[in-house]
């Protein structure tokens, strides 16, 4: 291992050419990936891969196009514009499965660009906040490039690494990024309860970060001995694990311990897990493996939606053909939960759109993306109700997921859905 002087010093390394994975989530390392953004004159058709980062992504500026190129495995708010501009990609997978295109070489690697702890005594550092595929990306990385934050917090599980693991190395010292709590509104809170309303005692349960999954865990106090095995987690569980609510003692896999592949929430959360036994972060290979999470009993997963249509089908990653989110995590924990011993699989989402427009819908916008089938759907929630889509004929559905739109728009979709139907075009 190397210490370098500067991040300029770190990114050197990287050439023209090169594909380069970046850690993401609250970890995206962005003191490399600035000094990196900043050689932009010097260099040409450097693929910048990764999930979701925080923060801002100067490589993915339109203006230096014949410098980076950013391919999204799932597109976050700050590379969004990219795939318009034409400097962006998106590779559809699962991501159970984005571990596999790195250790396969479906995806080979140049440069892993990561965000750790300080080492230890025996030194051992950690990937903090965000597994995730990082440990497949380190592994198959020709070169691996850490920026060493003592704010990191130092969680257990995959994320665990030896310093003879990282090749170049530079000390920073700035703040994880952070999220807030946002403010419950009553239609979220009402979806909360819906959501509550069907988890039982000693569920294991899977959510991830918002108003509504906030909503959901909020309601949640009156439970018992529940477990969590999630891609994600927030500010939310704090509470319920600190009251004993979340003690998993009845889970069927990691049994004793909460599980995720990554983490993103304010301070509190950081000093929370920093060197807590109780929380586990492994890789999601791991983690959101379907026969990993059929395991825990009662398994349920809430997941959103942008829209559901009248059958089922829930498009979760674009509006229209318009890229907006990825695949991620849904389908790994719908297909893990329903499969799972008195799980069950949830999409929750408002009846609306901030505009008013329905997002319980006759048919999907053209281009949408089907994330969810409607053979894998089985509850459908949204302030107006709960629609159990489990073993429904098509007519049933389209009578249950009616009943929970907005009620302004009930006529409409489902006379626009029958005349869709009968119309001879």
């Amino acid at each position: 291992m190397i210490y370098c002087n500067s991040p300029e010093e770190a990114v050197q390394i990287i050439k023209s050419d090169h594909r380069v994975y970046v850690q993401a989530a609250a970890a995206a390392p962005s003191v490399l990936t600035d000094a990196l953004s900043n050689r932009h004159a010097e260099l040409r058709n450097v693929e910048i891969c990764h999930l979701h980062t925080e923060g801002e992504a100067p490589y993915a500026n339109p203006e230096f196009s014949a410098s980076f190129h950013v391919n999204s495995f799932f597109i976050g708010k700050n590379v969004r514009h990219t795939l318009a501009a034409g400097n962006g990609s998106y590779t559809p997978v699962f991501l159970s499965e984005l571990p596999q295109l790195f250790r396969k070489n479906v995806i080979s690697l140049d440069v892993a660009l990561i965000h750790v702890s300080p080492p230890d005594s025996h030194g051992y550092c950690s990937l903090g906040v965000s597994v995730e595929a990082t440990v497949a990306a380190m592994q198959n990385a020709k070169t691996v490039i850490a920026q060493i934050n003592p704010n990191m917090p130092r969680t257990f599980g995959d994320g665990i690494i030896h310093v003879s693991q990282i090749d170049y190395v530079v000390e920073v010292n700035q703040p994880i990024y952070g999220h807030k709590m946002e403010t419950i509104s009553d239609t979220e809170n009402k979806i909360g309860q819906y959501i509550a309303s069907l988890i039982d005692d000693r569920s294991t349960i899977q959510m991830g970060i918002g108003s509504i999954p906030n909503a959901a865990l909020a309601n949640l106090h009156g439970h018992k001995d529940l477990g969590l095995h999630t891609e994600m987690f927030s500010d939310g569980v704090i509470d319920l694990i600190e009251n004993g609510t979340i003690n998993c003692r009845y889970k069927g896999i990691a049994r004793g311990r909460a599980l995720a592949t990554f983490l993103i929430g304010s301070q509190r959360l950081y000093d929370f897990v920093n060197d807590n036994p109780f929380i586990e972060l492994r890789e999601s290979s791991y983690v959101n493996d379907t026969a990993i999470i059929r395991r825990n009993p009662k398994m349920v997963a809430i997941n959103s939606a942008i829209e559901v249509d009248l059958t089922g089908q829930v498009c979760a990653d674009s509006i229209g053909a318009k890229m907006y989110s990825g695949v991620g995590g849904q389908m790994d924990f719908i297909r893990g939960a329903a499969l799972s011993e008195g799980g069950k699989a949830i999409i929750a989402l408002p009846s609306t759109t901030k505009n008013g427009q329905s997002r319980i819908v006759p048919y999907l916008k053209q281009g949408a993306g089907v994330v969810t089938t409607r053979s894998h759907a089985q509850y459908i929630i949204t302030e107006n109700g709960i629609a159990d889509l489990y073993g429904k004929t098509l007519k049933q559905r389209i009578r249950a997921l009616v009943n929970i739109a907005h009620p302004s728009h009930q006529e409409n979709i489902e006379r626009e859905y029958y005349e869709m139907l009968t119309s001879k075009k």
